[in-house]
């Protein structure tokens, strides 16, 4: 290559969830760095989940980039990552300075507004291909030639996804700090990805918009090679739903056995999945299939229907029956309603104090990129970005906010003594002795750090600390928006209906 481009790729820092529960592998951002080395420029990374900023830039003065890429996924991170370009100009004003991710695609031209010219350039949608056109493209400024670029001067051609998901496998090798990524008690825990999409049109959720519905696996020997380069006993399936297709994850599976790979594995899948393939859930439970995670989302009839999950009760519970006859230790989310009273506080916490799975509450957040944004953002009490986490509610609250806030914390708090208080931990001593045998103590840090991360009077706080930057405007509220106008990447099918009008 006649002007490679140093380029170093940055992960912002953990935001309130991940302080307590879990710290994941920055997968994306390692699939983006394993493109951009292939196309023949030297990459560096790092991951301020668990380097802290001095070390950022210790890295930056060393290796003396060319440009330097953001990934933003989460929109609570929106003001860091601006406040980082705005920093690596004053450090270098000649720096490429790029951001990609899922949620900044679907405000991309309002943060780059934001930036006030820190940020050059926003990739909308996958960065596989992306990243690479841009570094191609750097030297000449013409940005507007890059699938999914979103410039001061304008937008590039539409974004490309990736058509193959094994043209790179993530650079593992770039990261560090391997030991500190965990989930729950698997700790250490790698991340791996054997499907990207979800064909389900939840309203409350972007995968689908941002996939624009459609759905792609890993060839089933590409998944195991990705798997084979993984040490890490524990393994995180970041799929947005696992073994849609049982026949997927039959064959994965299969490529694993035929390899030997003996592993721990952790999943997000729907019930119905679940209860509809439950023979290949079975077959996994075989192959270290330990721990699984389901978005319930809601107790009632109305709720699942609110957000259109297209599932039932009766199926959800089904599921949960399923799950506890394989063996499976369940995790289930359920969405905390800002129209919630004491009442239904109190419903949930006994609900889940009669089920032996792990229940966590999310609170209910329209997010940009989903049906809620259109149907409900008109009345957002907040637009500050960082509030946009799922832990603090933006929508008005029936009860008072600092009520809202103590009802929230003490059902957090009685369901997390229910498996993290002193009668629990007798019953998993065996395993915090093992982690800490081996030196790993994120498991155990969940003990003592719940009263700090889930805190009423510091999420109250959090309403009130100055704001530098926020959200946009949300649109005019409408009762049944076009979906296609959501999408990030247009199906096949809608770009060639467009074409051929």
């Amino acid at each position: 290559m006649a002007n490679p481009m140093r380029t170093l790729l940055v992960h912002p820092s953990t935001l309130m969830y991940s302080e307590l529960y879990l710290r994941l592998e920055p997968l994306g951002l390692e699939r983006v760095a394993a493109a951009v080395r292939a196309a023949g420029h030297p990459v560096a990374m790092v991951d301020l989940q668990v380097y802290s900023p001095e070390e950022l830039w210790e890295t930056f003065e060393r290796f003396r980039p060319d440009a330097v890429g953001f990934s933003l996924n989460y929109l609570a991170n929106v003001p860091e990552v601006i406040d980082l370009a705005k920093s690596v100009k004053a450090r270098r004003p000649d720096c490429v300075v790029f951001v990609g991710g899922h949620s900044v695609s679907f405000i991309a031209e309002h943060v780059l507004d934001e930036a006030n010219g820190a940020i050059d350039v926003i990739l909308r949608g996958e960065g596989e291909l992306a990243a690479p056109a841009l570094l191609a493209a750097a030297r000449d400024g013409a940005y507007r030639e890059v699938p999914g670029a979103v410039t001061g001067d304008g937008l590039g051609p539409p974004p490309k996804a990736a058509e193959h998901l094994d043209d790179v496998l993530p650079a593992r090798d770039l990261g560090g700090r391997r030991r500190r990524y965990f989930i729950g008690v698997l700790d250490p825990a790698a991340s791996v990805e054997f499907s990207r999409g979800c064909p389900w049109d939840c309203s409350f959720c972007s995968a689908w918009t941002f996939y624009g519905r459609s759905y792609r696996r890993l060839p089933a020997e590409a998944a195991a090679e990705d798997l084979a380069r993984v040490r890490e006993r524990g393994v995180f399936l970041v799929d947005d739903v696992a073994f849609i297709h049982p026949s997927d994850g039959f064959e994965i599976g299969q490529a694993i056995e035929r390899r030997g790979i003996k592993k721990q594995f952790y999943l997000e899948t729907r019930c119905d999945v679940l209860v509809r393939n439950e023979e290949v859930f079975a077959y996994w439970r075989r192959l270290g299939l330990t721990y699984m995670f389901l978005g319930i989302e809601s107790l009632t009839s109305e709720g699942l229907e609110a957000y259109r999950k297209r599932s039932s009760t009766d199926v959800n519970a089904k599921a949960l029956e399923v799950a506890r006859r394989l063996g499976i230790t369940v995790a289930i989310n359920l969405i905390a309603d800002p129209d919630w009273d004491e009442r239904q506080f109190e419903r949930v916490r006994r609900w889940a104090l009669e089920v032996p799975e792990i229940v966590h509450l999310t609170v209910q957040t329209p997010y940009p990129g989903t049906e809620t944004w259109l149907t409900e953002a008109r009345r957002l009490t907040t637009r500050d970005y960082r509030l946009f986490d799922v832990q603090h509610a933006v929508l008005p609250t029936r009860l008072p906010l600092e009520r809202f806030y103590a009802e929230l914390v003490t059902t957090q708090s009685v369901l997390a003594r229910k498996h993290l208080g002193v009668a629990a931990l007798s019953e998993t001593l065996g395993i915090a002795a093992n982690h800490l045998l081996h030196g790993q103590t994120n498991f155990l840090r969940m003990l003592w750090k719940f009263p700090s991360v889930y805190n009423a009077k510091r999420q109250l706080a959090d309403h009130y600390a100055p704001t530098h930057y926020e959200l946009p405007e949300p649109p005019p509220a409408v009762s049944a928006p076009a979906r296609e106008d959501l999408y990030v990447h247009v199906p096949a099918r809608l770009a060639r209906r467009s074409a051929a009008s």
